[in-house]
């Protein structure tokens, strides 16, 4: 059986939809390789990396700051050799796969000193001398606007195709948030759904200028109805995995990645 390598930078619609999802201790979805097995003569393994945002990922040396290390600072997911690493760019995946919900969710902070973007992760938790630190260390940077979303993830691409020619896959975002029924938009110009709206279409342009395939979240959970498939605006459930897991084994049949791989 051929195995299709997978690198795949992203949160939890990432992860969850292509690795697994746990609720607790109970694993309620098992990733790609659960529509695969039996329909297709591959197996996928997938590399997941978190991901903070495309403006620190551009600006990465792959060397974590001195003013990070020895710190112990608790960030669960976003280790500091993530949040600095490269790998993406030295990757030889069949298949690289990001999203842009990091894009318009994720809010970081500037060093005051040295420049460098960094996610201070759950610092709720943190200690209060880290807390301290923080606070005197660091501003914090304002949210990406899609123009600057897509002009960084273009370099993004470009770096990418430099030295792989494998396809590139981005996931777009649902738009549904639970309960929201406005019909005038007068005034309400920080509507989460609205941003998301933004972003999912200069997505599209992206797409047409730079031939990457977009996973379409957004529609595939509109299909078979946000309400069912999510447990909030940005999380989905079982149900939503599977369908967007569809979705990519959908694209990637059509690219031709299933035929092949790495045996």
């Amino acid at each position: 059986m051929a195995r299709l390598e997978i690198f795949a930078k992203g949160n939890l619609d990432v992860r969850d939809t292509l690795l697994f999802q746990k609720l607790g201790n109970t694993l309620v979805w098992n990733g790609v390789n659960g529509i695969l097995t039996g329909h297709h003569s591959c197996k996928a393994r997938v590399k997941h990396e978190t991901w903070t945002r495309s403006d620190a990922l551009l600006e990465s040396s792959g060397k974590i700051p001195e003013e990070l290390t020895d710190r112990g600072l608790p960030l669960g997911p976003y280790p500091l050799s993530v949040q600095f690493g490269t790998s993406l760019f030295n990757s030889d995946a069949d298949v690289f796969v990001l999203s842009i919900q990091p894009e318009i969710c994720v809010r970081l902070v500037r060093h005051r000193r040295d420049g460098f973007l960094f996610f201070p992760y759950n610092r709720q938790a943190w200690k209060a001398d880290q807390l301290e630190w923080v606070g005197s260390s660091f501003i914090d940077a304002k949210f990406l606007e899609p123009e600057e979303s897509m002009a960084n993830l273009q370099k993004i691409i470009e770096r990418i195709r430099a030295r792989s020619n494998s396809p590139i896959l981005i996931y777009n975002m649902s738009s549904f948030v639970p309960g929201e029924r406005i019909h005038c938009h007068a005034g309400l110009d920080g509507l989460f759904s609205t941003r998301v709206k933004r972003f999912n279409l200069a997505l599209v342009e992206l797409s047409r200028q730079m031939g990457i395939s977009v996973i379409d979240v957004d529609r595939v959970l509109a299909e078979a109805g946000c309400a069912r498939m999510m447990y909030d605006s940005v999380h989905l459930n079982e149900n939503g995995c599977r369908a967007v897991a569809e979705e990519v084994v959908r694209v990637l049949q059509e690219l031709g990645c299933l035929s092949g791989g790495t045996a």
